[in-house]
């Protein structure tokens, strides 16, 4: 009885939060508008005012308005436009795309980039190790294709991955794939076929929207808050609108917002989407500075949610090892990868299933752990304390908050250009993910990526990130008026 009072108490917040959507969608607010009061709220939806504050901090945190102390609170000066972002569109990214994928020949100043996770540590020493080790061993094993789902041993451990994050996965139900991209991929080619629409959220990791391009899929952007993740309610509103087939979602640290879904919103996920299949790409799960939430997988009554993870974050992204938990889609999928593949890398399997029978890797990642959350302190500190010596910056930008993985999500002032942003530091060897490639209709313009995965300890980082806050100001002046 207790759980119900609370949803229906947390029904309330989400429908004055949906209302305020609607005003400022429908554009009876326009940006810095100020916004109805609190007290009015309250008295025309008859809900209690901490309600109505509740409702205008979540919209806070989602960069859709903001407070003015003594005035109350406004539509922010970048707010999206809410309905066009819920049209199904085409996709196409691959050009831009392909550029910032390459990799740079020169040494780079900072490492903000790229989405690789941090090497240097014993463990993937050892790693390597054991891969040179398996390598040696090949010409004495007879050649034969590894046929799905994967290296018997490579398959307990990653059982045993998956169980240390919450998921009782038996050995039975789990299929290896050339990372989570593969797994995304052959998800997507067992539920939709080309032209079918896919929800995803926005802003959306851009390997997903460039094999949603590859698939001949359209997109549904569901707006997502960069401290919670996807809109239940939008989702639901979209679901009414449009035929979707699938939904890509990230509770844990979406990349690239780095959002954690508190475990009331998953439920209101599960709930808003009905009956449609959902894949949970879990692939940042491993790097939670606190206590796993349940996954969407296992909240699941319907049977629905596509399992998906990979070592890519939590060891090395170029063992292009992932795994699927694939439910009653098994076998649609199991098919797609047999075929594609003929098999998979027998040796790069059987050696990194070696090394996790070692133990390394559970220490290993609870050093990473340990050193990203560092990592994301530091850098703030530094790049926060740089943007506020500069009176055209401070209080124009956000960073926010995160509470795993190694990326930041910050808004910059409005009139950056954040790929020509990331074309100019690319001269200065400072590498940075522009926002522009996160969306389908450019809607974060103004938007960045950062990777502090590699800002190894005992590195001078201040005088490289003094550079990336003139370049920032130097656009915001450049835009502002003579």
């Amino acid at each position: 009885m207790g759980t119900d009072l609370n949803r229906r108490a947390s029904n309330k917040y989400l429908r004055v939060e949906e209302h305020v959507r609607s005003l400022i969608a429908s554009e009876l607010f326009k940006h810095n508008d100020k916004l109805p009061s609190i007290r009015q709220l309250s008295e025309k939806l008859g809900v209690s005012k901490n309600t109505v504050i509740r409702a205008y901090q979540e919209l806070e945190a989602q960069a859709l308005v903001y407070a003015v102390p003594k005035s109350g609170y406004h539509v922010i000066h970048t707010v999206p436009n809410l309905k066009q972002r819920n049209q199904p569109t085409q996709v196409d990214l691959l050009s831009v795309c392909k550029g910032i994928l390459s990799y740079p020949s020169y040494k780079e100043q900072l490492p903000l980039g790229s989405a690789h996770p941090n090497i240097d540590a014993p463990a993937i020493k050892s790693l390597y190790a054991e891969i040179g080790r398996h390598s040696r061993q090949q010409s004495h094993i007879p050649s034969h294709y590894q046929l799905p789902p994967g290296d018997e041993l490579l398959v307990k451990q990653l059982a045993k991955i998956t169980q240390d994050l919450g998921i009782p996965a038996n050995i039975d139900e789990l299929l290896v794939t050339h990372g989570a991209q593969q797994s995304i991929s052959l998800a997507l080619r067992a539920l939709t076929q080309s032209g079918d629409i896919v929800a995803v959220e926005s802003p959306c990791y851009f390997g997903n929207l460039l094999l949603l391009e590859s698939l001949g899929l359209k997109v549904v952007e569901i707006p997502s808050c960069p401290r919670d993740g996807m809109d239940p309610i939008a989702l639901k509103d979209a679901a009414s609108k449009w035929d979707i087939k699938a939904v890509i979602v990230t509770p844990n640290f979406t990349n690239p917002t780095g959002s954690l879904m508190p475990l009331e919103r998953r439920h209101q996920l599960l709930s808003c989407s009905g009956s449609i299949p959902i894949i949970e790409d879990d692939v940042f799960g491993g790097l939670c500075f606190d206590e796993n939430l349940p996954s969407l997988y296992m909240l699941d009554t319907l049977e629905r949610v596509i399992y998906v993870s990979s070592l890519s974050k939590t060891l090395d992204s170029r063992l292009r090892i992932g795994w699927m938990l694939a439910g009653r889609f098994r076998a649609p999928i199991e098919k797609y990868l047999l075929c594609d593949n003929m098999g998979s890398l027998n040796l790069m399997q059987s050696a990194v299933a070696a090394f996790l029978t070692s133990g390394k890797y559970r220490t290993h990642t609870s050093r990473m752990r340990r050193q990203y959350q560092s990592n994301v302190r530091r850098f703030l500190h530094l790049f926060t304390q740089e943007m506020d010596l500069h009176n055209g910056l401070r209080n124009r930008y956000r960073v926010y908050p995160v509470q795993g993985s190694f990326l930041l999500w910050v808004q910059l002032p409005s009139e950056i250009d954040s790929y020509q942003l990331y074309l100019t530091l690319q001269q200065q060897k400072i590498s940075i993910l522009p926002g522009t490639v996160f969306g389908t209709d450019n809607q974060f313009q103004n938007y960045v990526r950062f990777c502090v995965a590699k800002l190894a300890s005992g590195t001078d980082w201040q005088p490289a990130i003094k550079r990336l806050v003139s370049t920032i100001l130097e656009f915001v002046d450049q835009a502002s008026p003579k």
